[in-house]
């Protein structure tokens, strides 16, 4: 099967954000913690359900649905910076992977129509 770099991207991310949660948990930091990791894993599930889209509509929509994903835990990454509950640097690593994630999928979507 050939290399599919979004879909790498974005399970690389997910592991990340399963780790990040796991120490956001150890902090006692519950609910935005629930929030993040759902929107950061749901990026790469959504990626996945698109590449076995059964058509280029549900290909596209799923896609989509990854995009606003991933926007969503980018508000999730900052808000979470912001209320000093991560570090900067680490927002920083996150926020360079998930802008590249972002871009990566608008591309897709914008080609796709």
């Amino acid at each position: 099967m050939k290399e599919n770099l979004i879909a790498n991207k974005s399970y690389s991310f997910a592991i990340k954000i399963v780790n990040l949660n796991k120490q956001l948990i150890a902090k006692n930091e519950y609910v935005l913690s629930k929030q993040l990791l759902r929107s950061g894993t749901s990026i790469g599930a959504n990626v996945e359900e698109a590449i076995g889209g059964i058509s280029k509509k549900d290909f596209r929509a799923k896609m989509a649905i990854a995009y606003k994903e991933a926007r969503e835990t980018h508000y999730w990454l900052r808000l979470l910076k912001d209320t000093d509950q991560i570090k900067e640097n680490e927002f920083d690593l996150l926020n360079i992977e998930l802008t590249s994630i972002l871009k990566i999928l608008y591309k897709i979507i914008e080609s796709s129509k």
